[in-house]
Parts: structure tokens; sequence; C-alpha cells
């Protein structure tokens, strides 16, 4: 039994050039395009938001990855669950930062993995209302799963790979998409079994109407991302006319207080022992979408602390008290906790003020 709560955050591998992106969106294009040269779109907005301690890195360096790591651990966070593109027929990307954590067998801190099964398309990235699939998800079939697999072999089996009860935790971030889940599973499973252990599936959802589904499938449990869940409310006539007014007229997202957002961000659920809930300390995705995103305003460390300790309280009696982080380092979305010139480091303060006070 693990005594502590577990915290294992979202790590984005996209802040390095690639041949892809250099055609799609010009030469040099990383994540830290849209974060550099994203504007305040009403006032008080808080953009453009500037890395601290950390800088504009670039994840080719190993020194980038390190640093990354130790500044992670000294704040309590177990490890890393980086994003992992897999598109069908052996085709990856943004894999190079991931590969040479394997390869180079440093930074020597825990990572796991988490399947980004969807298509990328231009709408992600782009403020001008485009809309063309860049790279499609495929599922050839049962030769591409078990290629996919033998892909993973060395990270499942190394030592700095995370674990819940002995089995490698592994994530599906669409299981919907998937032409058959429970195939998958089985498939995945009797590969892994041959090698003496079994994987630990966990579905991603949006909706706590998902989780008897998804355990039907196979999968061991799920990651529930409430980030939505405040527009589930009950806002006035008044808000709502208004609010549809601004994404239709003005194509304009909704602007809504962390701290109302916040109080969705947890539930029941979360105490099952096959859910695991997520911590988020911020959103804003405009500086991908422009006017189009989401927008949470007003977070502070002081507001996301009493959002963990909530969550905190709703695991404290689980056996497996996993929680995850969303995110380590989504800069373009405002979903981060590395430090930045307003904050500094009081997010990843706040986390380790948590983790002490219900350390075991």
């Amino acid at each position: 039994m693990n005594e502590n709560i577990r915290v294992i955050a979202f790590y984005l591998p996209q802040f390095h050039p690639t041949p892809e992106n250099d055609k799609w969106w010009g030469k040099g294009f990383t994540e830290w395009t849209n974060v550099g040269k994203a504007k305040p779109l009403f006032k008080g907005h808080y953009q453009p938001r500037v890395p601290a301690d950390l800088g504009y890195y670039d994840l080719r360096l190993s020194e980038s990855r390190i640093a990354q790591a130790e500044l992670a651990k000294e704040y309590g966070i177990e490890g890393f669950c980086y994003w992992h593109y897999w598109f069908g027929n052996g085709r990856r990307l943004l894999n190079r930062p991931f590969d040479e954590v394997l390869k180079l067998g440093e930074p020597n801190f825990p990572f796991c993995l988490a399947w980004a099964n969807h298509s990328w398309e231009d709408k992600q990235f782009s403020k001008e209302g485009t809309h063309r699939v860049l790279m499609e998800q495929l599922y050839p079939g049962d030769e591409d799963y078990i290629n996919h697999f033998q892909a993973l072999i060395s990270a499942f089996e190394d030592d700095r790979y995370i674990k819940v009860e002995g089995k490698p935790f592994f994530m599906v971030y669409n299981p919907k998409e998937l032409p058959d889940a429970a195939h998958f599973i089985s498939l995945w499973q009797s590969l892994a079994k041959k090698r003496g252990y079994q994987i630990h599936f966990v579905a991603h959802t949006y909706s706590k109407e998902d989780i008897p589904l998804f355990k039907s499938w196979g999968f061991d449990a799920v990651v529930l991302v409430r980030l939505f869940d405040v527009f589930k409310l009950k806002f006035s006539l008044i808000e709502r006319i208004y609010s549809k007014l601004k994404r239709i007229l003005f194509k304009q997202g909704r602007i809504l207080d962390y701290g109302l957002a916040s109080s969705c961000f947890s539930g029941e659920e979360d105490k099952r022992e096959d859910c695991y809930p997520v911590i988020i300390p911020n959103w804003d995705h405009s500086p991908r979408s422009g006017r189009k995103g989401h927008i949470l305003i007003n977070s502070t460390p002081e507001k996301f602390e009493k959002h963990i300790e909530k969550t905190f309280d709703m695991v404290s009696k689980k056996q497996n008290k996993i929680v995850i982080l969303k995110s380590w380092n989504e800069w373009a979305e405002g979903n981060y906790i590395e430090p930045d010139l307003k904050y500094g480091r009081g997010y990843l303060e706040v986390l380790k003020r948590m983790l002490d006070k219900f350390s075991l």
C-alpha cells in the first residue's frame, strides 16, 4: 500500500522544432511561438506568459529535461506522464525528447506514457478558423497494435517507469475512438503477459458517466478531467444569452472565474479506487485559438491551494492515492505549473505544502 499521495504530471513534448511543424507553421515553430506572441484580449488579461526559472527551453537539450525533472522532484511530483503520439503504421511525432530520456537514462526521474490518440487539425493551433487535417489518427489493425506495443517495450521495462500495483501505467486519451477498445486491451495484455507483467490501463475522460463503459472494456481506472464541468452550472437567462451572443457574433469563447470553475473540479467519484482525479492550476487556450478559446481568469496560487486541498482530502483514504496534475508545461493553454514571471514558484510551493500536509 502506498501511504502518500502520488502526483503525476502531464508533460507536453512540443517544445522543439520538427520537420512537420516547420512545414505547417513555418521554420522553427514550437509551442513557444504561440506563447510568445500572445496578446491580452481584454483589460487585465494575463498575456503573454513568460517563463522564469527554466526560460524558453528547447527539449532537444538534455540539460533542459534534467532541470525540469529536478524542479518537479523538489516540489513533490512523482513523475511525468509524457504525451505519446502514435498515428498508426508506425507513424510518430514529437517523440525525440522521450526517446532521448529513454536512451540516455536521464533524467533519473519516473515517467509513464499517455497515448494521445487523436488526429491533428490546424484548428488546434490556428486563430484564422481554418480546419484541415494535418495528421490523421489511423487504426490499421492488429499488426499495428503489436508493433505499437513492441515499440514501447523498452519504456515499460525501464526501472523508471511508473507502476500501479506493479503494473506499468498507460493512459489512452480517447478510448471511444478505438475501433474496439476491449480487443486492443486484451491484445496488449496478452503481449505483456508473455513478458511477465500486465499493463495498468487508464482511460482519460471528461465525463463521470463514461466510467462503467470504460471499466467494461477492460480499463483498470479512469482519469476524470472536470475542466468543463463549470458549464453545467445553472447560469441566469441573461448570462446564457450574453455568452451565446459573444460566441456567435464575436466568435469568442467563455471567460469564467477560476474560483467558480475550480469549485467543479472535484466530486464524489474521486473517492473511488478506480478514479484518478485531476488538479488544474489554470486554463487559457487563447494563445493557440485566439478569442475562440475558453479562458479562466483570476487564478492564484492561493485559489489553486484550496482546489488541491479539496482533491487531496477526497483521495486521502484510498489505497492508490494517484492524482493527475494537468499540466506541467502546457503553456499555450495557460495550463502549467512551471515558474513564470508573475507568480514565480508560487503554484509549486502550494502543491508541496499540501503534499506535506497530507503525507503520512
